[in-house]
């Protein structure tokens, strides 16, 4: 029998990426409209649409179980799990780079501001937290257990 899922979230691409990516579609029509303007149409949509499918496919997902913390394709279950701590606006963006430490394990995702930094209390693991983006950081802490102590910098 599965255990029960607390939180369950896809970090799905927000729009503005799948406009970005559009680009190619002029970029490719560019190219391919002086050799054939039929070979250069199809090319760019073919084009955009494997972008599209890339994205979509590789979506990772946060889930957290009442044994496991899964997100994307890495597993630990939650008895490994020290604390969590949601970060928003500038403390998310210090957490991504300023203090970010090199052995951690990150999920991230630049669509997604918010992160949740979940501290690992393995004395085998070398990895002394995960990074993990989301929409819903405060949900997430919660799930894992713990509560919400928003980081946050004031702004002036």
């Amino acid at each position: 029998m599965d255990a029960m899922v607390t939180f369950r979230e896809r970090l799905s691409p927000a729009p503005w990426v799948f406009i970005a990516t559009a680009l190619v579609l002029p970029a490719t029509l560019l190219v391919f409209l002086p050799i054939a303007a039929e070979v250069g149409i199809a090319v760019a949509i073919g084009l955009y649409a494997a972008i599209v499918l890339i994205l979509i496919v590789t979506t990772p997902t946060v889930e957290v179980t009442e044994t496991e913390l899964q997100a994307g394709r890495a597993r630990i279950p939650r008895s490994l799990i020290g604390g969590a701590t949601a970060h928003r606006d500038t403390e998310a963006g210090l957490e991504r780079g300023q203090r970010l430490d090199t052995r951690a394990w990150l999920l991230i995702r630049g669509w997604i501001s918010p992160v949740v930094r979940i501290e690992i209390v393995d004395e085998n693991d070398p990895t002394p937290y995960w990074l993990v983006s989301t929409r819903r950081p405060e949900e997430l802490v919660r799930a894992l257990g713990f509560e919400p102590e928003v980081a946050e910098t004031p702004t002036v």
